[in-house]
């Protein structure tokens, strides 16, 4: 009887801790980067992508983005996406490569009815196959670029892993704009971040995880693996931490505000300038490959690159420099998050090696002052903990990132 409860546990812990595994790709702006179209594009797009995304989060008095336009942008940001994984929906089941992402809270993917060229090239959803479908009877509207991205709200069974959601809502796209979509690996995003930014009062997959008690604990945790010779991403772990994928402890931060994953920052330090010195706002977010921080912040702590411009990407860095490239450190919670130079650049293999930094100069400002965001460049090093049940983000050290430094040490 004894080893019956045993076996019982195991398959119970089994079934309520999912790991997801992540696949990396390309970004929609490197590909544009490699095809010389990204300057056109980002003129025709209004390019400073991270402030229209996160600004849904803050009122038009509150937010205020200098020089440039402010629009209600949620979606261009997954310029930047490099991560995605596998779920289903419907029954039969229909699979979907998602974002899993922080940085919004609803669920959408392309509907067979969608009429845009993007949706031409991904999995579409057919309702009329799904046995378990109900539509919702709603639309649902994100502004984005020069458009709209524009569907129907419809509830089916979700299935991530081997745990399944019933009568979760979703959006199916009928219009996707622009050519972003048209050159994404990934069909859909999965938002992980707060119900309040929800669009059309949906509940996010998560929550509906929590209340039907799908899960061993209201936690999720994120494996970023960088390595550019690797389609293996890293991981999603839900319901739980992966102990085995960090080492040291686990050094935690309350969230500041309930939307995004939002924390505060003490200070960041960069050669021997220090910026954020009062302190400042930070977002974690799995959807983007980079940090990025407000434009002056950045042009003090980059003076020799005059060439940084708002919402423009990355900046080219001499490949051969990066052993005397200074440490990149923030301060959160009082523990030092160091990242060295192979940390926050970015190295591809072309004809010849190209390096760019892996950070990006934004103006967005929140009620509590100008917003930081921390993306896969940061997350990589850190083995990242979202804990829904006390509001709070945990950081250690990722396994992965030391072990492959103690394997070039070897």
């Amino acid at each position: 009887m004894k080893w019956l409860v045993i076996v019982l546990v195991l398959i119970y812990l089994t079934e309520s801790a999912i790991r997801i595994p992540l696949i990396r790709f390309k970004t929609i702006r490197r590909i544009l980067g490699e095809r010389n179209k990204l300057e056109e594009f980002l003129l025709h797009h209004n390019s400073d992508t991270f402030a229209r995304k996160y600004n849904s989060c803050y009122p038009s008095e509150v937010l205020m983005i200098r020089d440039v336009g402010v629009t209600s942008e949620h979606l261009s940001n997954y310029m930047d996406a490099q991560y995605y994984g596998e779920i289903s929906i419907g029954t039969p089941p229909q699979t979907f490569a998602v974002v899993f992402d922080t940085g919004s809270s609803n669920l959408w993917v392309p509907s067979s009815y969608c009429v845009s060229e993007a949706c031409q090239l991904h999995q579409r959803f057919q309702s009329f196959f799904s046995s378990s479908y109900s539509p919702r009877g709603n639309s649902f509207t994100i502004r984005y670029g020069t458009g709209q991205l524009m569907g129907v709200l419809g509830k089916d069974k979700v299935t991530i892993g081997n745990i399944t959601v019933n009568g979760q809502e979703f959006g199916e796209s009928v219009y996707e704009p622009g050519s972003t979509f048209t050159l994404a690996h990934f069909d859909g995003i999965l938002g992980l971040g707060y119900p309040s930014l929800a669009e059309g009062g949906a509940i996010p997959v998560f929550d509906r995880m929590m209340y039907q008690n799908l899960l061993e604990e209201p936690i999720f945790s994120v494996l970023i693996n960088r390595e550019a010779d690797s389609e293996n991403g890293g991981e999603l772990f839900l319901g739980g931490i992966d102990h085995s994928r960090y080492t040291g402890s686990i050094n935690w931060v309350s969230v500041s505000q309930k939307g995004y994953w939002q924390i505060e920052v003490q200070n960041i330090t960069f050669r021997n300038t220090v910026v954020c010195r009062n302190g400042c706002s930070a977002i974690v977010d799995t959807g983007t490959s980079l940090i990025a921080g407000p434009y002056t912040s950045l042009r003090t702590m980059f003076p020799d690159h005059p060439e940084m411009e708002l919402g423009m990407g990355e900046i080219i860095v001499d490949c051969k420099k990066l052993p005397v490239l200074p440490d990149l450190t923030f301060t959160i919670g009082g523990v030092e998050y160091t990242l060295e130079a192979e940390d926050y650049i970015k190295k591809f293999q072309e004809e010849k090696a190209v390096c760019l930094y892996g950070i990006q100069a934004i103006n967005v400002y929140s009620s509590k002052g100008p917003l930081w965001i921390l993306g896969d460049v940061f997350l990589a090093k850190f083995y990242t903990i979202f804990d829904r049940g006390n509001d709070r983000v945990g950081f250690a050290k990722s396994r992965h990132s030391l072990d492959s430094r103690e394997s070039t040490e070897d």
